[in-house]
C-alpha cells in the first residue's frame, strides 16, 4: 500500500499533535513532517517529498495563504488543504482562485480532515462544507471576538502569562488583563482553564 505523505503546519504544537493522532488512525497516511510557519514548510519541501500539505491560515512569519501560493507555484503537484476558523464564503472563493485544493473549518478536523486528504490526493477538490460558510461578508468571524482578543487567546494557549503576553504584543499588562476579562465576559466563561478548553473545542488554538 502506497502511503500518502503529509506535512502539517500550525504554530501550536498541541494542534499538530491532535491532528497527527487523528491521521495516524489511517494506515494509508504517513505524517512525514511538521512546521510552525510558512518558511519552515518551504524549507521542508525543498528537501523531502510530500503529497499533501495541511496549513493553518494563521501562522507567524508567513501565513497559510502566502505559503499556499508559494507551494502551488514551486510544487504544483502537491495538494494543499487550508484550515481556518473563519466562516466566510468570500474567503473560500479567494482560495479556490489561488488553486488551493481544499478548505475546512478548524473545528471540523476529525474524520472530515481524513476525507479531505483522501479526496484531494485523488485529484479532486474538497469544499463540501462551503454551504455552511456565511454568505454575508459583514459577519467576518465565527466568534464575537476581536483580532487582538483572538491573538491573546492563542498566546494563553502557548502557556504565556499576562506579563509575557504584554511583552510579546508590546502592550501593558493592565491592557492584557482587561482583554482577558472582556473575553471571559463575551464568551460567558469564568476561568482561564474554561477559556482554553473553549478555544480548543472551537479551533481557535
Amino acid at each position: 500500500m502506497k502511503q500518502v505523505k503529509i506535512l502539517i503546519a500550525d504554530d501550536h504544537q498541541i494542534v499538530i499533535d491532535g491532528l497527527k493522532m487523528v491521521l495516524s488512525a489511517r494506515k494509508d497516511f504517513d505524517v512525514v513532517g511538521e512546521a510552525a510557519n510558512g518558511n519552515e514548510v518551504l524549507e521542508f519541501l525543498s528537501q523531502d517529498k510530500v503529497d499533501v500539505v495541511v496549513l493553518d491560515i494563521n501562522m507567524p512569519e508567513m501565513d497559510g495563504i502566502r505559503c499556499a501560493k508559494k507551494v502551488k507555484k514551486l510544487y504544483p503537484e502537491i495538494k494543499v488543504i487550508i484550515l481556518t476558523m473563519y466562516a466566510q464564503k468570500s474567503f473560500v472563493e479567494e482560495i479556490i482562485k489561488i488553486g488551493i485544493d481544499g478548505c475546512l473549518l478548524k473545528n471540523n478536523t476529525g474524520k472530515e480532515l481524513s476525507d479531505a486528504i483522501s479526496r484531494v490526493h485523488q485529484g479532486k477538490s474538497y469544499y463540501d462544507q462551503i454551504q455552511n460558510f456565511n454568505k454575508d461578508d459583514s459577519d467576518l468571524k465565527e466568534y464575537p471576538l476581536s483580532e487582538r482578543e483572538i491573538e491573546i487567546i492563542r498566546k494563553l494557549g502557548d502557556g504565556l502569562t499576562s506579563s509575557q503576553i504584554s511583552d510579546a504584543l508590546f502592550i501593558s499588562e493592565h491592557t492584557v488583563k482587561t482583554h482577558r476579562k472582556n473575553i471571559l465576559r463575551k464568551l460567558d466563561l469564568h476561568s482561564s482553564s474554561e477559556l482554553i478548553q473553549y478555544a480548543l473545542n472551537h479551533g481557535i488554538i
